[in-house]
C-alpha cells in the first residue's frame, strides 16, 4: 500500500526530502531490540541468516540518516544507534554482531559506517565512550582480514578504511590500494563497468544493472569526494568516468521518473536514482543541475506513489507491490533499506547548485541509443516517453535467482517490466514473456540462458543460444522508435514446440482486459497495450494468462504469444513487438516483411532494405536505419 506521508510530499525541495527521509526512517523505530542493535522487520531471512540479517535493518538507514545530519537535519532518535554501536560491537553482548569471514555479509553492512565515521563522526563516533570506540574500531578493521566478493563489494572495504582515516585511526593503506587495483580491471568502456572481474561460472561480472550506478559509480564518487587531492590521478579518472556513464545512464529514466526494471537486486527500489544525488555529493556537474535535480526528484516522486509500503509505512521485499518472487536469496525483510542511498545529497547544504537549480524536464535525446559497455539498447518512445531495453543476453547460469529472466529477456520496459517464474516453466507459471522459449515435450519451456557472442551495435543486439547441446537459435533484435524486430535462425536436431512471448501487461479487473488477435496479437488494459505481429513463419496467435503475482509491475499479467512446432531442421522465424500507452499507438503505416535467401536474411521496411545479416554479427543496416538512429525522442 502507500504510505500518506511519503504519498502526499510534494518532493520538490532539499526540506520535502529531508521530512521524506524522517517519514521513513520513523516506522523502523519501533522494530529496535532491546539492546538496540538488532531491527527486526519481519521473518523473511536472507541466505546469510541472524545476526546479520538484523544488522542490515541497523545499518542500511544510515545510508540516509548520516548526510542527514552531515547536512545539518534534525533527526531525533540517534540514541537508538549509538547504543546499538556498543551492544552490536561488545562480544560479550547477547546481540554481538560478530566478526565478518570470509565472503560475509557484515562486510556489506560495515561500508555505512566508513561513511557514517567520515561525514558524521558528531552522531556516530564523538558520543561513544572510549571502549566502544576501541570495539567499533576492531570490528571495522577485521574487514582487512578477510576475503571479499570479486566484485563491488571491495568498496566496502575502501569506504570503512575512509571512515578509519577520517578519524585518525590505523587503517590499511596497501590493501585499499590493492583493491582499486582491481576495481580498475572491472572497467568495460565509457564509464561502464562489470560488476566484478570474472563472468561465469562466478558469480560477479554481470553487465548493465544497477550494482554500476548504485554501488561501482556511487562508491567511485564517494571516494573522489574524500580523496580528490590525495589520489586525484585516480579520482580524475573516476571524475571522466561518472561524466561518460551519465550521457547513457539517463536513457534508463522515462519521463515520469520510473527506471528501467533490469537485474537483480530491484528490491532497493529507489536507490536507482542514487547515482544522480552522488554527482551532486562529489560536486559534479555531468549533466546540467537543472536535468540532475530533474531526474532525482521524479525518481523519488515516482517511487513514493507506488504500493510499496506497510500499512505502518515499512518498506517491503518486491518492486511496485510486495512480492517474494522477485526476491534474491541475499534478501531479508530488512534489505530494502539499501534505497536510503538515494539521500546522499542531504549532507549537502541548502545553497549546493543541486538543491537551488530549478528541476528541468529530460533533455533532448536520440530515440535510438546503443550502448556497449552496458550492451544493450535504449530505446525512448516520443509519444510517451517509456524506456524499452533491447537485450542481447548475457551468460548468467543460475546465480542470482531467476537469474535467466532478469538479464537474458529479449527486451525490458519502464512501461511492462518483466515476470519470473511462479512455479514449473510452462506457458502460464514459466514468466515466458519477451523471448522465444522452446519445449521438447510441449509441455516445459526453457528460455535463452547462456547468451554467448553478445553484442551491441547501432541499434541491433544480436547473440546466439545453445537452448540444448543439439538446439541453437540465433538472435537478431532491430530496434526501431515504437517497437522492434526479433528474427531468430533455429537449427534443431529434434521435434520442438516454440513460443514466442510479448510484453507482459498488467491489469487488476478481468473486465478491463481486452484480447484481439487477427493480423497481430494484442492485449489491452489500463495499464497499456502490447502486441505481437508474425512477420516471417508459419505460426498461430494466442492470450496467455501469466501466474499470479510473477509480474513486478502488478499481481495479474497477460501477454500475446505466438505458437509454432519445428521438425529437426533450420527454420528462420520473425515478428514484430511493441508495447504502448493505447494500442492507438501501434504504427499500421510500417510494413516489414523478410526475404530468405541461402544463409542470409534480408529485412524490408515498406518494401525497401531495412537490415541483413550481412556484416557483422549484428548485421548491417541500410542508409535509411541509421539515418533513423539519430531522430530525437
Amino acid at each position: 500500500m502507500q504510505f500518506p506521508p511519503a504519498a502526499n510530499n510534494p518532493l520538490r525541495t532539499r526540506a520535502d526530502v529531508q521530512r521524506l527521509l524522517t517519514d521513513l526512517a520513523k516506522p523502523i523505530l519501533p522494530h529496535f531490540s532491546a539492546g538496540r542493535a538488532q531491527v527486526h522487520l519481519g521473518e523473511t531471512r536472507g541466505h546469510f541468516g541472524d545476526p546479520a540479517g538484523w544488522l542490515e535493518g541497523f545499518a542500511r538507514p544510515l545510508w540516509g540518516l548520516v548526510p542527514l545530519t552531515a547536512g545539518g537535519g534534525e533527526f531525533e532518535h540517534w540514541e537508538l544507534w549509538q547504543k546499538g554501536i556498543a551492544s552490536g560491537t561488545d562480544p560479550t553482548h547477547p546481540e554481538y554482531w560478530g566478526l565478518a569471514g570470509d565472503m560475509d555479509q557484515r562486510s556489506v553492512e560495515q561500508a555505512a559506517f566508513g561513511l557514517g565515521l567520515a561525514i558524521a563522526p558528531d552522531k556516530l563516533w564523538e558520543p561513544l565512550s572510549i571502549a566502544t570506540k576501541e570495539q567499533l574500531t576492531a570490528w571495522l578493521d577485521n574487514i582487512n582480514k578477510v576475503k571479499l566478493v570479486h566484485s563491488n563489494w571491495l568498496f566496502f572495504r575502501v569506504l570503512v578504511n575512509l571512515g578509519l582515516r577520517s578519524r585518525g585511526l590505523a587503517w590499511a593503506r596497501e590493501t585499499v590500494e590493492a583493491d582499486l587495483v582491481e576495481i580498475e580491471k572491472f572497467h568495460v568502456t565509457g564509464g561502464w563497468s562489470a560488476d566484478g572481474g570474472n563472468g561465469p561460472p562466478y558469480k560477479d561480472g554481470r553487465l548493465g544493472d544497477y550494482y554500476i550506478p548504485w554501488a561501482i559509480q556511487f562508491y567511485a564518487l564517494v571516494y573522489t569526494k574524500f580523496l580528490g587531492q590525495d589520489d586525484k590521478e585516480r579520482c580524475d579518472r573516476f571524475v571522466e568516468r561518472a561524466r561518460l556513464f551519465a550521457q547513457d545512464f539517463q536513457y534508463y529514466f522515462d519521463a515520469h521518473g520510473a527506471a528501467l526494471p533490469f537485474g537483480r537486486s530491484l528490491t532497493y527500489r529507489f536507490a536507482q536514482g542514487a547515482f544522480w544525488g552522488a554527482l551532486a555529493f562529489a560536486d559534479i556537474e555531468a549533466l546540467p543541475w537543472p536535468v540532475i535535480k530533474g531526474l532525482y526528484m521524479r525518481h523519488l516522486r515516482w517511487w513514493m506513489r507506488q504500493p510499496i509500503f506497510t500499512e505502518a509505512g515499512v518498506l517491503t521485499i518486491g518492486y511496485t507491490y510486495p512480492n517474494l518472487l522477485v526476491a534474491e536469496s541475499y534478501n531479508s525483510s530488512q534489505s530494502p533499506y539499501w534505497a536510503f542511498k538515494i539521500f546522499l545529497p542531504l549532507a549537502l547544504r541548502e545553497d549546493h547548485p543541486f538543491w537551488k537549480a530549478e528541476e528541468a524536464p529530460l533533455p533532448s535525446r536520440r530515440a535510438i541509443h546503443t550502448v556497449p559497455g552496458a550492451k544493450l539498447v535504449l530505446v525512448t518512445d516520443p509519444r510517451t516517453h517509456d524506456v524499452t531495453a533491447i537485450n542481447p543476453g548475457q551468460p548468467v547460469l543460475d546465480w542470482p535467482r531467476n537469474a535467466i529472466h532478469k538479464y537474458s529477456k529479449c527486451a525490458y520496459s519502464t512501461r511492462f517490466a518483466f515476470a519470473v517464474p511462479s512455479s514449473a516453466p510452462t506457458p502460464t507459471e514459466g514468466a515466458l514473456d519477451n523471448g522465444l522459449s522452446l519445449s521438447d515435450d510441449d509441455r516445459y519451456f526453457r528460455v535463452r540462458d547462456q547468451c554467448l557472442d553478445a553484442e551491441v551495435k547501432d541499434g541491433v543486439a544480436y547473440s546466439r543460444a545453445p537452448y540444448w547441446p543439439d538446439v541453437e537459435v540465433r538472435t537478431w533484435l532491430i530496434a526501431q522508435q515504437t517497437g522492434h524486430i526479433r528474427i531468430h535462425h533455429l537449427r534443431t536436431a529434434r521435434k520442438l514446440a516454440a513460443l514466442e512471448g510479448g510484453f507482459a501487461v498488467s491489469w487488476t479487473a478481468r473486465a478491463a482486459l481486452t484480447t484481439e488477435i487477427a493480423e497481430k496479437v494484442v492485449v489491452r488494459t489500463p495499464w497499456g497495450a502490447a502486441a505481437l505481429r508474425n512477420v516471417f513463419g508459419k505460426r498461430t496467435g494466442e492470450i496467455v494468462d501469466l501466474g499470479a503475482n510473477s509480474h513486478l509491475m502488478a499481481s495479474l499479467s497477460t501477454m500475446p504469444v505466438l505458437r509454432s512446432t519445428h521438425d529437426p531442421g533450420e527454420y528462420w522465424l520473425a515478428c514484430w513487438a511493441g508495447g504502448a500507452e493505447t494500442s492507438d499507438d501501434f504504427h499500421e503505416a510500417t510494413r516489414f516483411s523478410v526475404i530468405i535467401e541461402g544463409a542470409q536474411c534480408r529485412l524490408m521496411r515498406n518494401d525497401e532494405l531495412w537490415w541483413s545479416t550481412t556484416g557483422s554479427q549484428c548485421g548491417t543496416s541500410s542508409a535509411a536505419r541509421l539515418r533513423s538512429l539519430e531522430e530525437p525522442a
